[in-house]
């Protein structure tokens, strides 16, 4: 399935996944937006400014029980009066979807069972490659230290990604 980022998608009732201009234009505006990077054992999580001009890292939530896990997502966007989720969206380099995507679509879908919540998805390609390069290139950080800050540099990778495509479609 190749995944359009202009489509609006329906999963189940209930559960839409809007297109970035879509969650601009539904969320309360001077609130942050939140971005996801999801790992097999960690998210990597991001917040962006009120004005959603500029994504930073924030923390990893080290993956337990699904509800834990999404309940301390919750209380971090509670926390700063967040409104909107990003999630990194793994495609293939041919930009179809595979195992991963589907995960990703999955935790999507969880997470509105446990409380409403307005998503969007970001195409993450080499999102974890450019962290790491910039960690060792720009940084020079260690194997032990990048391991240790590339998931939530991730999820601000894939937020400013999609703060940038709305600056640039005027949202």
């Amino acid at each position: 399935m190749r995944f359009d980022f202009v489509a609006r998608q329906s999963y189940r009732a209930g559960m839409t996944v809007l297109t970035l201009q879509e969650l601009a234009e539904q969320t309360a505006p001077g609130t942050p937006w939140f971005g996801l990077d999801l790992g097999e054992k960690t998210i990597g999580v991001a917040a962006s400014d009120a004005t959603r001009m500029i994504a930073s890292p924030l923390e990893v939530i080290r993956k337990t029980k699904f509800t834990d896990d999404a309940n301390r997502l919750f209380k971090l966007m509670d926390q700063r009066g967040a409104t909107g989720l990003v999630i990194g969206l793994p495609l293939n380099m041919d930009g179809t979807e595979g195992p991963r995507a589907q995960s990703c679509r999955a935790f999507a879908r969880n997470l509105e069972r446990i409380r409403p919540v307005l998503v969007a998805f970001q195409d993450e390609r080499l999102s974890t490659t450019a962290v790491e390069r910039f960690l060792v290139e720009d940084l020079d950080l260690s194997r032990k230290r990048r391991a240790e800050v590339v998931d939530r540099n991730a999820a601000a990778f894939i937020l400013q990604g999609a703060l940038d495509r709305l600056g640039w479609a005027g949202g």
